[in-house]
């Protein structure tokens, strides 16, 4: 049973795919804990009707960021994850964060990286006439939005295409591509070893891209 830690700072939606794939069966793997950095985040409020375990650390009590990422790494060590899944957690990571947790750490990124690392993705794929568009997921390393890109969701950019029209076809593969992400995981599938990712037993030399008219 693969246990995993999710750390959210919204409305934790890729967090309720997780739930609903472990619910239906589909993922054999039980949430240990959800650690968020604000007290209000909805994500908190789906997890204790899962009934799952949480916690919050705000980093504005803290004096740097590392003091934070340490007291984070306290916390999630105590729920002893085999993964630690970032869903929508709103915080720039300390190198000594990604590499205590190295072929861990998971996040999904609304584009198709290396395209697009930061903010505001969906608005520039828009703006750069980009004419497919998605999200990845990934192996965290110390980089922004870098690391190994394990798999993507790939969508039209179509002519009718605004940002919120765009952001909310994104968002619906995010709940797709998370979850297989981590079956794979379960699985013995996809494991991380030497700084490389390795599917089926095969090194992975490019991401898995997953099409998508939706």
């Amino acid at each position: 049973m693969l246990n995993i830690v999710v750390l959210i700072s919204g409305s934790g939606s890729n967090l309720q795919a997780i739930i609903d794939a472990i619910t239906t069966g589909r993922l054999k793997a039980r949430i240990t804990g959800v650690l968020s950095n604000k007290t209000d985040a909805y994500g908190l409020v789906r997890a204790q009707q899962a009934g799952i375990v949480t916690a919050t650390l705000s980093h504005t009590t803290y004096a740097t960021r590392d003091d934070f990422d340490k007291a984070m790494m306290t916390q999630i060590d105590a729920w002893a994850p085999d993964v630690v899944v970032l869903a929508g957690f709103m915080r720039i990571l300390t190198p000594a964060f990604a590499e205590h947790y190295e072929g861990r750490l998971l996040n999904i990124h609304p584009s198709l990286l290396p395209r697009h690392k930061g903010m505001h993705t969906h608005r520039r794929a828009l703006e750069e006439g980009d004419t497919e568009h998605g999200c990845s997921v990934h192996f965290v390393n110390a980089e922004l939005d870098g690391g190994p890109v394990i798999a993507q969701a790939v969508i039209p950019v179509l002519a009718d295409d605004n940002e919120t029209l765009l952001t909310e076809r994104v968002h619906r593969n995010e709940h797709r591509i998370y979850p297989k992400v981590l079956i794979w995981i379960a699985e013995g599938r996809l494991v991380y070893r030497d700084g490389c990712t390795w599917l089926d037993d095969k090194p992975l030399e490019a991401p898995v891209r997953i099409h998508s008219v939706d």
